[in-house]
């Protein structure tokens, strides 16, 4: 380990000397180059991260001295991963400069790839509000390459934390958006179903029977096949419950539903917040009797 790391260092210390020595431009830089990138292998073999980091990020200023984009946001991409490990700030900015770069040279899906990599370290420091900006953006790179698949993936994530910021229409814009492309594509055909739970299930958040009578009919619309699902006839159930404000049958049929297809830990959230309201209606109207 310690050879590794002196390796490196003395990697370094050449390529710094080929910068600040006489040589032809552009000689000078592809020899640095060549050394920057040993040295920073050097360092992530020692363990090295943030000088990994550091040292990928002065082999981009050697590509980019060259006028080399792609490769630079190469020698980025390394950083942000070396960085990863040791300091999430410094890895989103190294693919922030990546990003720009690959936007630059046209190279939009690779762009949209790293776009959706902020997204998650975001995600993984629980900072919602910034994956969500991310997210979002890398769908819309996505979707400009025709990726639909990878851009509704994104998408899915946007409505997912929408929901949890209680952000319900935004949620519901989203799965129905991606409930009607899928109908088109008969690999996609067999998620629809899910998408229009989803959807449903933040239409009864949002607590308005009449808006989710008015979705199950549109849903029906949207696919015939839908009506004969057990998620519509949860989503149907579930929206008489609420509109009856019948806490019992609620939680009946929800226990139902989960025995037959397990709900995951997002449907069980925004269920509970569902029967939380319907206990807060519950004690409101005790309170006036």
């Amino acid at each position: 380990m310690s050879d590794q790391l002196a390796k490196a260092q003395e990697f370094e210390k050449k390529a710094e000397k080929k910068l600040t020595g006489w040589g032809l431009f552009g000689s000078k830089y592809e020899d640095a180059a060549d050394l920057f990138d040993k040295a920073a292998n050097s360092f992530k073999l020692a363990k090295s991260w943030d000088k990994a980091g550091s040292t990928y990020i002065k082999l981009a200023n050697c590509h980019l001295k060259l006028e080399s984009k792609h490769e630079a946001a190469q020698a980025y991409v390394d950083a942000a991963h070396s960085y990863k490990k040791t300091n999430i700030n410094e890895s989103v900015s190294c693919l922030d400069h990546a990003v720009n770069l690959l936007c630059d040279t046209g190279r939009l899906s690779m762009a949209a790839r790293y776009l959706k990599e902020i997204a998650e370290l975001y995600e993984s420091e629980q900072n919602i509000e910034q994956a969500v900006v991310y997210y979002e953006k890398s769908a819309d790179f996505y979707q400009n390459e025709e990726v639909t698949t990878s851009a509704n993936q994104c998408k899915q994530k946007v409505a997912q934390f929408a929901a949890q910021l209680e952000q319900y229409q935004k949620s519901i814009e989203i799965y129905e958006e991606i409930a009607r492309q899928s109908l088109n594509n008969n690999l996609l055909k067999y998620g629809v179903k899910g998408h229009l739970l989803n959807a449903g299930i933040c239409q009864l958040c949002k607590g308005d029977v009449i808006a989710i009578t008015n979705a199950l009919e549109r849903y029906q619309e949207l696919d015939p096949t839908f009506s004969g699902t057990r998620e519509y006839r949860f989503l149907a159930d579930t929206a008489a419950a609420l509109d009856e404000e019948d806490i019992g049958k609620f939680t009946d049929v929800v226990k139902e539903f989960d025995s037959m297809t397990p709900l995951d830990s997002w449907k069980t959230t925004l269920l509970l917040r569902v029967k939380e309201k319907l206990k807060a209606k519950e004690l409101e109207e005790d309170d006036l009797t």
